[in-house]
C-alpha cells in the first residue's frame, strides 16, 4: 500500500482481493509470498484505521441526576472473532 492517505474501504477491499488471490491456489509459491506480505501490510492498516476511528468516537450518555455527558466508546472488536 502506497503512502498516500488511503481510505478503509479501499484498504478493507483490497486485503479481499489479496485474500480470494491467495485461496484460490493458482499464485506460484513466490507470487503467493509477495502476495501475502502485502495482505499483511493491508491487515495491519486495517486494524491501525479501526483503533483511531475507535478513539474519535464518543458516547453520550445520562448520569444518575440526568444530566448529559459523554464517554469514550467501547467497541468491543477482539482479536479471535475473525467470522
Amino acid at each position: 500500500m502506497a503512502k498516500e492517505k488511503v481510505k478503509f474501504e479501499a484498504a478493507f477491499s483490497r486485503l479481499e482481493e489479496l485474500v480470494g488471490e491467495l485461496e484460490s491456489g493458482e499464485l506460484s509459491l513466490d507470487d503467493s509470498l509477495e502476495k501475502y506480505g502485502e495482505a499483511v501490510k493491508a491487515l495491519k492498516l486495517c486494524r491501525k484505521m479501526l483503533g483511531d476511528a475507535e478513539k474519535k468516537i464518543e458516547v453520550l450518555t445520562k448520569d444518575e441526576k440526568g444530566n448529559l455527558q459523554t464517554q469514550a466508546a467501547s467497541l468491543d472488536v477482539s482479536e479471535g472473532d475473525r467470522s
